[in-house]
């Protein structure tokens, strides 16, 4: 791949969503990507709608529109008519087969790739909160097991300190 047709990592990173519980890419970041018109990007999805299910691409919500663009601090969607198309990480892949363009090659393997180190990290992070909860248990567990062996500490101090004194036990020699 030339190093003409590579984008920064960073700048693709800055360009993944998450919503609806999934990571996305936004129709019009795509298409600025891939160097094309968002509106020639979106003709291409319609005609092989086909490939482009629900699960691959969906139309965002008045709700999360107003969410996404408050987030990223637009003042709006540059004279749109419609909500934005979100597009997964299948669609994104799908994308490559109804774009068929270098630079729509090259930034759609850069795009799986990142796809790829997210969920790397994603996984990564999982295991590591795993790892903890298990120790914050056995903390939990010695933490318990700790103050049980203070307490039956404590009852065997009170109780020497109460203690009566015993009677013997055996012969008394008689001293007279």
């Amino acid at each position: 791949m030339s190093d003409k047709l590579t984008i920064p990592d960073e700048v693709v990173i800055s360009k993944i969503y998450f919503i609806r519980d999934q990571k996305v890419m936004l129709d019009s970041d795509l298409a600025e990507l891939y160097e094309v018109e968002t509106r020639v990007l979106n003709q291409q999805v319609k005609r092989n709608i086909d490939r482009f299910p629900d699960d691959f691409m969906f139309q965002l919500t008045e709700v999360e529109g107003e969410t996404l663009k408050s987030q990223n601090e637009s003042p709006g969607w540059g004279g749109r008519r419609k909500l934005p198309y979100v597009f997964t990480e299948h669609g994104v892949l799908m994308l490559s087969s109804v774009l068929n363009s270098k630079k729509a090659i090259a930034v759609n393997i850069q795009i799986m790739r990142i796809f790829t180190k997210l969920r790397a990290m994603l996984t990564d992070n999982l295991s590591i909160k795993l790892d903890i909860e298990e120790i914050k248990k056995k903390l939990s567990n010695h933490s318990k097991n700790i103050e049980l062996v203070f307490t039956y500490l404590d009852e065997l101090i009170e109780k020497k300190d109460n203690e009566k004194p015993r009677k013997g036990i055996g012969y008394k020699a008689d001293r007279d």
